[in-house]
Parts: structure tokens; sequence; C-alpha cells
């Protein structure tokens, strides 16, 4: 017990004294996340309506396919992304193993099926009268899912929060594909297992306090929009 509470109030200190090192990765960390985020939910929300709004003969079989890649692992994701950016890969002369840019694509493959699924679940639950109100009134195609999103907006929202946990506690991506190099492809995790490796619990334990101080806000972003999802549709 004095090992963990020795780290713990050297943890704080460190935290209090903003060390550059723990900085700097929480940084990276939160950039590759945002981008990873940022990007997933460009691709998937527009997917997930298209999924959601459109009646096609596949449809179910497309929705159990996303619902499986949900459980899909990330050391799986990792090795995949790996044989296609390594030097003797097909993508192999852009040269983005071991960047930032290498841990975006990887953590994408993993966050896109949450926020399609997500969003699918969020406009599924849309009464379909706005869709028939909104086309007696004359609405095109485009504005008439402009009113679906609107009433889906808290769903979405929260698809969207839920993907950024995904990522920003993510691992096994982060570690195959960054390479945890020092003050580039560092992350929050990638840092925590390699102080774990050396014996060294301090860094460790800060960054593990930061990690869970994001993890408590964005489930605390995610409740109360759960919250004002469920007061809306009363």
């Amino acid at each position: 017990m004095d090992l963990l509470f020795d780290s713990v109030r050297s943890a704080i200190g460190l935290l209090l004294a903003f060390d550059s090192e723990l900085v700097d990765i929480v940084v990276v960390s939160l950039r590759v996340s945002f981008f990873s985020t940022l990007f997933g939910a460009l691709a998937g929300v527009p997917l997930g309506f298209l999924i959601a709004y459109n009646q096609f003969r596949w449809k179910r079989m497309v929705i159990t396919c996303l619902n499986t890649l949900l459980a899909l692992p990330t050391v799986v994701i990792g090795l995949l992304v790996y044989s296609f950016i390594s030097r003797r890969g097909v993508f192999g002369s852009l040269e983005l193993l071991y960047t930032q840019k290498a841990i975006v694509i990887g953590q994408l493959i993993l966050i896109i099926p949450v926020i399609i699924s997500l969003t699918i679940s969020a406009i599924s639950r849309i009464d379909n009268r706005y869709r028939t109100s909104a086309l007696t009134l004359g609405a095109n195609n485009l504005q008439v899912a402009w009113v679906i999103c609107r009433e889906a907006r808290f769903g979405i929202i929260a698809a969207i929060i839920a993907a950024f946990g995904r990522v920003i506690a993510e691992v096994g991506i982060s570690m195959m594909l960054g390479g945890n190099a020092k003050g580039f492809t560092r992350t929050m995790t990638t840092a925590m297992a390699l102080e774990y490796d050396k014996g060294e619990f301090v860094l460790a334990v800060a960054l593990g306090i930061v990690l869970m101080a994001f993890a408590f806000a964005i489930n605390i972003i995610f409740n109360l929009l759960q919250g004002r999802t469920n007061a809306d549709t009363v």
C-alpha cells in the first residue's frame, strides 16, 4: 500500500507542476483521438443515417455485420493496418508506419462501426411522422434528412462522444502502429504500459488519473445527453 500512496502523491505533484513529459503525452493522445473522432463522425454519421433511413434487401445483414465489428479486437486492426503500411505493404511508400497518421487510420477503423451503429439506433427511434409531415409540407430529401437528424441530434452526439471515449482509452492500435515514440506517438495508454514494464509507477499513475478524469467527464456528458434525449421524447 505504501507504494500506491507514494505513487499517487508523487503523481499529483507531477500534475500540479504540469510536467513537460506528461503534458506532451496528453497532447498527443488528445490530438490523435480528436482527429480520429472527427473523421469517424464525418464518415460514420452519414452512413448511419443512410442505412437507417433507407430500406434495402441486405439491411439486416449489414446491421448484423456492424454489430459484429463492435467487438473487433484492437490488435487485429493493428495487424491489418500494419500489413498495408509497412515497408513491404501496398502503401509502404507513404511512410505512414510509426506516425500519428497511422494511429488515426487504425482508430478510424475501430470507431466507424461504433458511430454507424449508434447513429442507426438514434435515427431508428425517431417517429416516422416527422418524415411524413416534412414531405407533406413540401420538403425535399435533404430538408427531410436535416429534420430527422435534428430530432436525433442528442443520440448522434452521444455516439460521437462514445467513439471518443473508445479511442482515447485504446492501447493496442497505438502501440502497434505508433511505436510509442517519445514526443511523437506516445499516448497515455502506451506510456502507462511502458512505465509499468520499467517498474516506474509515478508517471503511469499520473496518466491514469488524467485518463480517468477524461473517462469520468465523457460519461457525465454521455449521461446528460441521454437524459436530455429521454426528456425530449416524453
